[in-house]
């Protein structure tokens, strides 16, 4: 009976834990001097690296979270129309036959927001609440 009751504890927790990444609002972010037209396609081709400049001409550097975080889940199946495993494939492909290199990886919203606020080229994605005052949230819709 205990052993039952655990198992529905831990089927219980592995549902609200997992439900936490659907219910994150992942915003793109980007240095508030950046003037750009972004939207979701453009976003989109710039994180799979088949775009390199903004709107403007000036160098677009994505930063992607690592693999695994709630903002990248949301992030990769809701922009870039894939799921995590997909991306990792794609660039995967990509780096094997010279064609591309990944966007770089930090660990978290704060690592994102660190890096756009240093620099006007960088574009990342972050969960809504994480925005502050240091970077311009873009609406994609």
């Amino acid at each position: 009976m205990l052993k039952h009751t655990i198992q529905k504890l831990a089927f219980t927790a592995t549902l609200l834990l997992g439900s936490s990444s659907v219910l994150a609002e992942v915003v793109v972010i980007v240095h508030p001097s950046n003037s750009a037209s972004i939207d979701a396609k453009s976003t989109q081709r710039i994180f799979l690296g088949k775009e390199k400049k903004f709107s403007t001409g000036k160098e677009a550097i994505p930063i992607n979270q690592s693999a695994g975080t709630a903002s990248r889940s949301v992030f990769d199946n809701d922009t870039l129309g894939r799921n995590s495993a997909q991306v990792s494939a794609y660039w995967s492909k990509l780096v094997f036959t010279g064609k591309g290199i990944p966007p770089k990886e930090v660990a978290n919203d704060a690592e994102v927001i660190a890096i756009i606020s240093a620099n006007p080229d960088a574009i990342g994605y972050v969960d809504s609440s994480s925005v502050d005052a240091s970077v311009k949230a873009i609406p994609l819709n």
